[in-house]
């Protein structure tokens, strides 16, 4: 792989973690702008890694380290969800890190389109439906 080739991917990788953190940050919610790229960038850098020893060592599975990417992100959502009361706080947040996680991913492989789909659908999930999350928790 190119320095180029690479560049684009994590690129793409931090911008459309750029604008699923903006989006948090705009709605005032955790994990934001830094947390949401650097996942996104963190996820492609381990899958860029994966693809790079791939190209040099033969009979290497690429997706081991892409799996690693999956339980870790986890981990790190998991410390995003706190529990008040019965209320429980965070879970779209978290879902949010673990979605931007896989975009990184997408963007590492080179799956461009995909990646802006993927990131367009997370945006639309978290801000335009976010209104109709409010109205079916409030109806008696």
């Amino acid at each position: 792989m190119t320095v180029f080739e690479f560049s684009l991917r994590l690129g793409t990788a931090l911008l459309a973690g750029l604008a699923i953190g903006f989006e948090r940050q705009w709605h005032h919610k955790t994990a934001g702008l830094r947390t949401n790229m650097l996942v996104a960038m963190g996820a492609a850098v381990f899958v860029l890694l994966s693809i790079s020893i791939a190209d040099v060592a033969s009979g290497v599975d690429v997706s081991r380290i892409t799996a690693q990417v999956v339980t870790g992100v986890g981990f790190l959502g998991a410390g995003i969800i706190f529990r008040e009361g019965s209320n429980v706080h965070g879970l779209t947040s978290a879902a949010t890190v673990w979605c931007s996680a896989a975009i990184g991913c997408l963007a590492a492989t080179g799956m461009y389109m995909e990646t802006l789909v993927a990131s367009v659908f997370v945006i639309f999930i978290n801000s335009l439906l976010m209104p109709l999350d409010k109205w079916l928790n409030n109806r008696k």
